[in-house]
């Protein structure tokens, strides 16, 4: 009785998705056995991991053939012991098929996000596609940790304003990654005192334990390492996709200087300005591009918000807007261009765009969203909350008499 609402069309629909899912799965495994897999990230988060569990200096190793160095927070670390105890072999395996099964959980909480129905059919041929985005497949093929960390900021901002606990989550993302801390600012800039606070506590949390567990490494972090952005690579190769990285590309420079400071700066106070003023799920999109153009270093494996962003694109029915998107981030042109050695500073013109196609969505998305800024009514809720009468989820004839309207998803 409980299968009498499946029809042969829905089952026609979900055999095709699947069949397109299970193909491009296949094709991406033949993609990683042709590359050998690299998953170089993967190898420095057992070698900070190893690190840890042999009381070796953690910010002291390079790993594999590019001499990559440990860069996150001691917290981080602790957190990576476990990818020792599983063969290099193994642990390959593990990454990729847990990123795999991380983006169809990102999937199913962007839906959520964006107040979209999570029809099966629907979420199937979405993993399918979401595979081939260029910062999902890159974060698959370098083993990263990034669908993880969205997948966390995303499902606690998600949660309702009430929930115990909101914030936690955050706060550890937080603490593996910093970026991540940007949200908590928008939080308290919000009225979300709770939440935000929360936030902070479990952050500062893990900084105090990173500090218990390794006081050596996290007094180095914090006091040298933090402010080592070389580390991390070039800031003017291709692959990174922030404004420092679209300055010194434009400017044949590697480093951009006081230019890149003070677009940043501008950037980073006009983001949070914005994202305060606009309905609560463009105010998380804000936040996220903003924090992601003013980072010093954002790898294109970092843009994976570009997922929740087609699901609110979509959801308000701007699907030309949302296959647009799609393209730019399908569409690989920052591999195209010279994005090796010192040619990367010598590009002409016609060819920046092709190399910076992320910072500058992510300028037009904020430009976007400052543009709603003008039409949203910003009310103070009972509780110090922002709450909006133009978001696309309240319809102003279903919200109309209502004492109180709250439109946060």
């Amino acid at each position: 009785m409980k299968y009498r609402n499946v029809t042969p069309r829905l089952l026609t629909a979900v055999s095709v998705v699947a069949l397109a899912l299970s193909l491009a799965a296949l094709s991406l495994a033949a993609l990683c056995v042709a590359q050998r897999i690299p998953v170089a990230d993967t190898l420095v988060y057992r070698a900070e991991g190893a690190a840890v569990a042999n009381g070796i200096e953690l910010y002291g190793l390079t790993v594999t053939d590019w001499r990559l160095p440990a860069t996150c927070p001691p917290f981080a670390a602790i957190l990576f012991v476990p990818t020792t105890w599983l063969p290099v072999p193994a642990l390959k395996v593990v990454f990729v098929v847990g990123n795999a099964a991380l983006l169809a959980l990102l999937v199913r909480l962007s839906c959520r996000f964006a107040g979209l129905p999570a029809r099966t059919p629907l979420v199937i041929a979405a993993i399918a596609a979401g595979l081939w985005l260029e910062p999902v497949f890159q974060t698959l093929l370098f083993g990263q940790i990034n669908l993880a960390l969205v997948c966390l900021v995303l499902w606690d901002l998600s949660r309702d304003e009430e929930a115990i606990g909101k914030g936690f989550a955050l706060g550890v993302a937080a603490g593996v990654k910093l970026t991540p801390a940007v949200f908590i600012v928008h939080l308290l800039i919000t009225g979300r005192v709770r939440a935000g606070l929360t936030a902070l506590a479990s952050f500062t949390a893990t900084v105090l334990l990173g500090a218990l567990v390794l006081p050596h490494a996290s007094a180095e972090f914090w006091t040298r390492r933090i402010f080592e952005t070389g580390r991390a690579g070039k800031a003017w190769a291709t692959e990174n996709q922030s404004l420092q990285g679209l300055f010194a590309r434009v400017l044949h420079t590697p480093d951009p200087g006081t230019v890149w400071l003070l677009a940043a700066a501008v950037t980073g106070v006009a983001g949070l300005w914005i994202a305060r003023r606009v309905p609560e799920r463009w105010g998380v999109l804000t936040v996220a591009y903003t924090a992601l153009l003013v980072s010093p270093i954002s790898w294109s494996h970092h843009w994976v918000w570009c997922v929740p962003l087609l699901a609110v694109l979509i959801a308000e029915g701007r699907t030309r807007t949302a296959a647009a998107v799609a393209a730019v981030f399908m569409a690989r042109t920052l591999w195209l261009v010279p994005h090796h050695g010192e040619p990367v500073l010598r590009l002409p013109w016609w060819q920046q765009s092709l190399a910076s196609p992320y910072p500058l969505l992510g300028i037009a998305l904020l430009a976007y969203a400052g543009g709603r800024t003008a039409s949203a009514l910003t009310l103070p809720g009972p509780r110090g909350e922002y709450l909006r009468t133009d978001d696309l989820s309240t319809p102003p004839e279903v919200s109309a008499g209502r004492p109180e309207v709250d439109c946060r998803p």
